[in-house]
């Protein structure tokens, strides 16, 4: 059997365990909306949690005093696009105790300086090892694990040589990991909290609407009050929001040359200060929105590319598109306001939610599609939302947003979430803009409903070839030679 072929049927199986139709289990905005850093969030975030959870276990067995060396091994998509992606980063941050959220982006140089100019780790923040990290962190490009493209381990030896503790991680997208043991049980309905409105589908949500005359963003609201209280989820929606505009901001302030060596130049400065300083070019030209909303996207990506702190939206790849299309709600359309904003992301979470429970959110899994495709059907039912549609042109507005891009591949050019990455999420948003919108004009009756298209991107994603899932083994990974 083939290499190709052979991949092709574990990403099948991957996928269908990975897929609870089933299950009924409360997903929350909390779970898809994470702040991190750049540039991915499968093979940065997941990582760096990866290496955090696993000196929480060691701390938790009362074994990190004992260890003296750790050795980490990458797989398939994390060893192909581990060093453009910074996964070798991430896992050094997390094994000395640094976890996404908390880590101030401009502390990552000197942290990792320090750990491969002095040979040494504080593993867990606390326990001084020795770290070599030519034998002790190893990229395996010719492995793939038969459960999952993004995989890594991670080993502990105390100072005679004795293994005292060996763990698997699963970087499953979107920042998520799983560990052997919940990756194998993954399928199966997990107890939660009691929440009023339990859908898998969408289907099953727009039951819940039209039982209970209630909006997607209420039926969301409802199931994030029972989960997490009322308070924390507005505090942290609002955090949510402020992070993308900070992001959005701090983008369109930074100029420079991107890292990791194809020399890519930012471009969100120079066109803010275009748009900026030619406010009548709008009068002149209706069109002009769609380049604010362009540099909205490429802000929060170039930001992303550099290291930055993103919102994981679902994934740091496709961070720009939720980002872009809500900040075009709230400058240009005369009914923004805060509640509209909140019930933007409840609203994207939502249909965020049925695709990560269905099928995925994994470039690794199912290329870009799962990414920027998820993330332009998210913003694109989002939008329509707060533009007054029916919760059945909301999902309209998420089913087009998808439909048209399906079959999208992941094929990063030396393995940077640079080209096409950046460029793709500013296509991303105006494609949801225009979703929104052809949706709106109809009367949410369509041919093609949600849960059919995420099915077959989930499909899609099983045939796709595996060089098109982010391994930089294809399309313009290859076809464009780095200079």
């Amino acid at each position: 059997m083939s290499d190709s072929i052979q991949q092709k049927k574990t990403d099948a199986e991957v996928i269908a365990v990975r897929t609870p139709k089933g299950a009924m289990q409360h997903l929350s905005a909390m779970d898809l909306f994470t702040i991190g850093i750049g540039p991915s969030s499968s093979h940065t975030v997941g990582p760096m949690r990866a290496g955090f959870r696993f000196c929480t276990e060691l701390k938790n067995r009362g074994l990190i005093e004992k260890i003296s060396r750790v050795k980490i091994d990458l797989f398939g998509s994390l060893a192909l696009t581990g060093k453009g992606h910074g996964t070798d980063t991430a896992v050094l941050l997390g094994l000395s105790g640094e976890r996404p959220r908390s880590i101030a982006p401009d502390r990552v140089p000197d942290i990792v300086s320090a750990i491969r100019d002095e040979k040494t780790m504080m593993l867990g923040g606390s326990q001084s090892i020795s770290f070599d990290e030519e034998n002790d962190l190893l990229f395996h490009f010719n492995v793939f694990k038969p459960e999952h493209p993004n995989a890594m381990e991670i080993k502990a030896w105390d100072e005679t040589g004795k293994e005292r503790y060996t763990q698997e991680f699963f970087s499953v997208g979107g920042g998520f990991v799983l560990d052997r043991d919940e990756f194998e049980h993954a399928g199966e309905k997990i107890e939660g909290p009691d929440i009023p409105y339990p859908f898998s589908s969408a289907k099953e949500l727009l039951e819940h609407g039209q039982k209970h005359n209630l909006s997607i963003a209420d039926v969301m609201f409802a199931n994030e009050v029972a989960a997490h209280g009322e308070e924390a989820i507005k505090t942290f929606l609002k955090r949510v929001r402020d992070a993308m505009m900070a992001c959005i901001d701090r983008g369109c302030q930074t100029q420079g040359i991107l890292p990791g060596g194809l020399n890519v130049k930012r471009r969100a400065y120079k066109l803010h200060q275009e748009l900026s300083t030619r406010p009548e070019a709008g009068m002149k030209d209706p069109l002009t929105v769609l380049d604010w909303v362009n540099l909205f996207a490429l802000a929060v990506n170039e930001e992303n590319a550099a290291g930055g702190r993103v919102v994981t939206a679902p994934t740091n790849g496709a961070a720009g598109v939720i980002p872009a299309v809500l900040a075009y709600y709230e400058r240009f359309c005369p009914s923004a306001c805060e509640k509209g904003s909140l019930d933007f992301l409840l609203t994207a979470a939502a249909i965020g939610s049925i695709y990560k429970k269905r099928a995925s959110i994994s470039a690794a899994e199912v290329g870009c599609q799962g990414e920027v495709g998820v993330a332009c059907s998210m913003a694109a039912g989002a939008l329509c939302a707060v533009l007054g549609g029916t919760n059945e042109q909301v999902e309209n507005a998420a089913e087009i947003g998808m439909e048209h891009n399906l079959g999208l591949t992941c094929d990063p050019i030396g393995g940077l979430v640079q080209v096409p990455c950046i460029e793709r999420n500013t296509m991303g948003a105006t494609k949801a803009i225009n979703a929104s919108r052809l949706a709106l004009r109809g009367d949410g009756s369509h041919m093609v409903s949600l849960d059919k298209v995420i099915e077959t991107m989930r499909q899609t994603g099983m045939d796709m070839q595996s060089k098109y899932k982010e391994t930089s083994q294809g399309g313009l990974a290859v076809n464009l030679v780095e200079c």
